[in-house]
């Protein structure tokens, strides 16, 4: 019923920048906060970015500084700028959507399936 399609992952250099979008589609109600959370390989998933409905930012201490996160609601999109990029930052950047459908009140975490991001020269 509703579906997170993430997309602009890559292969980038170190200090280079990529732009993540995540666009929901389907029977959705109302969004409330969005966000993107990565994995690496051996380590547990970690939180990002996310933004409110009312677009308070909150993000991890590593990316402070360096992304950006941001949402058209007219779109169900959410973005994330990513800037001066680090091997570090090498992940699976998964898109997260607590948000409600039509005929439930009730709000619910959807994810994307993840778009790779790999920060190498």
């Amino acid at each position: 019923q509703v579906q997170l399609v993430e997309s602009g992952g890559g292969l980038v250099q170190p200090g280079g920048s990529l732009r993540l979008s995540c666009a929901a589609s389907g029977r959705i109600r109302s969004i409330n906060t969005m966000g993107w959370y990565r994995q690496a390989p051996g380590k547990q998933r970690e939180l990002v970015a996310v933004i409110t409905s009312s677009d308070r930012e909150n993000y991890a201490d590593s990316v402070k500084g360096r992304f950006t996160i941001s949402r058209d609601n007219a779109k169900n999109t959410v973005y994330l700028q990513m800037n001066n990029l680090k091997p570090e930052d090498t992940a699976v950047y998964y898109c997260n959507a607590q948000l409600s459908i039509y005929y439930d009140s009730r709000y619910y975490d959807y994810w994307g399936q993840g778009t790779q991001v790999t920060v190498s020269s």
